[in-house]
Parts: C-alpha cells; sequence; structure tokens
C-alpha cells in the first residue's frame, strides 16, 4: 500500500476519515502525533501544542518562546522560507527549527511505508516519495461551519470566522514553504467531497484509490 497524505480543509473531516483509513488498512495514524513528537523534542506538553495547533500564530509561537530552554539541535537549509501566519508579526528565523523537525517527523513515518498523514502538507515534503497517495477533503463552507458547531462550543458566528482563519493559515502555510496552493486539485490523486460523501464513504474511496494506485506523486 501507498504511503496516504489528506490535506483537508477546516472543517471537512479529514482526521476522521484518516483514521477511518488507518484502522482499516492497520496502517499507523499520524496527524495530532506530528504536533506531540515535536513538542517532545522541544520539551512542551502534548497539552500545550493540542491548545493552540489550529490558532493563527500561538502554537509556533509557543514552541518558539520554548525553544530557548529547550536542548534541541537542527540544520534547516539555509534558504528554507519562514511560514508568516496570516494577521500576525514575521516570526524569528528560529522557527525554522520547529519546521525542520515537524517535516523530519513525517519523513520519519512515511520511511515505515504504512502511514495515513494527515495535514502539515505531508503530500509536498514526501513529493520525491515513491509511493504516495495524496488526498484533499473538502466540503461547502456552511456544511464545514455547521460541523465545527456540532462538534464545539462556538457560536454560528465564531464557528465562520475560525473555518476561515484556519483555512488561511492552512492555504498561507503551504504557500509559503512550498510555494503551491494546496487546493489545487492537480496536486492530488483524489479529491473528495464530505458535504456528498460521508466519512465512511469518504473512507472507502481513499482505500480503492489506494489498492489501485498504479502512478506515482502527481506534483
Amino acid at each position: 500500500m501507498p504511503v496516504i497524505t489528506i490535506s483537508r480543509e477546516f472543517g471537512a473531516g479529514g482526521e476522521t476519515v484518516g483514521g477511518l483509513v488507518a484502522t482499516q488498512l492497520g496502517a499507523e495514524l499520524v496527524d495530532r502525533k506530528i504536533f506531540s513528537e515535536v513538542a517532545r523534542r522541544l520539551q512542551l506538553s502534548d497539552e500545550e501544542v493540542e491548545e493552540h495547533e489550529e490558532a493563527a500564530g500561538s502554537f509556533l509561537n509557543r514552541m518558539l518562546r520554548a525553544l530557548g530552554s529547550a536542548s534541541v539541535e537542527f540544520a534547516a537549509p539555509p534558504e528554507a522560507a519562514a511560514w508568516t501566519p496570516p494577521f500576525s508579526e514575521v516570526a524569528p528565523d528560529t522557527r525554522r527549527a520547529v519546521l525542520e523537525i515537524s517535516q523530519q517527523v513525517i519523513r520519519e513515518a512515511a520511511a515505515t511505508g504504512n502511514a495515513v498523514i494527515v495535514g502539515r502538507g505531508a503530500g509536498f515534503v514526501l513529493r520525491d516519495h515513491a509511493d504516495l497517495l495524496n488526498v484533499l477533503i473538502i466540503a461547502p463552507f456552511g456544511v464545514r461551519t455547521a460541523h465545527i458547531c456540532e462538534t464545539s462550543a462556538l457560536s454560528v458566528e465564531d464557528a465562520r470566522r475560525l473555518v476561515r482563519q484556519v483555512d488561511a493559515n492552512r492555504v498561507a502555510y503551504v504557500k509559503q514553504l512550498f510555494g503551491a496552493d494546496p487546493l489545487n486539485p492537480a496536486h492530488y490523486h483524489l479529491v473528495l467531497n464530505t458535504g456528498r460523501l460521508s466519512f465512511e464513504a469518504a473512507a472507502n474511496a481513499i482505500i480503492a484509490a489506494a489498492k489501485g494506485l498504479t502512478g506515482h506523486s502527481p506534483q
């Protein structure tokens, strides 16, 4: 089976679909594990990372503040771009340490050959990986907003604001680091709309595509 990467619009259920795929394939699910592992290597708690992982700037800024006391060695290439989230100030170059560790965790997971990796531009990080299935999970804005309202205590207006903010962050992250639009379907083998498909149906489609994959990454 190829390594499966799942990019997703916020609120479209990418994490849920990824979990279903990993369970059915007996594969390692790498979603929040990326943050947990980066936090471990930077000596942060999982709870601290998870609390801020989707907030514009907060997650990486909190990690950067910890870098001063963390014992971390890294060798990011000098040309590596530092991500500047929307609506926040430019971060110091030490942010490259966080990006380098995140990408290292993704590559380590892919090296096992049996992983479903959700988010963090994994499909772009692994663009040269021999056996890769890149998937994009989308849904209409209203469907995603309703999903966030159902799974949180947010009001409709706050949910709309959060969806827009996280979407903007994710697009900016990939554009800044990889010079690509993460919502361009040409980057993916499969694009699934969970506004029309159940999470289970989306997972089944990914599994079928993985079994029938004959080419390499479309990037």
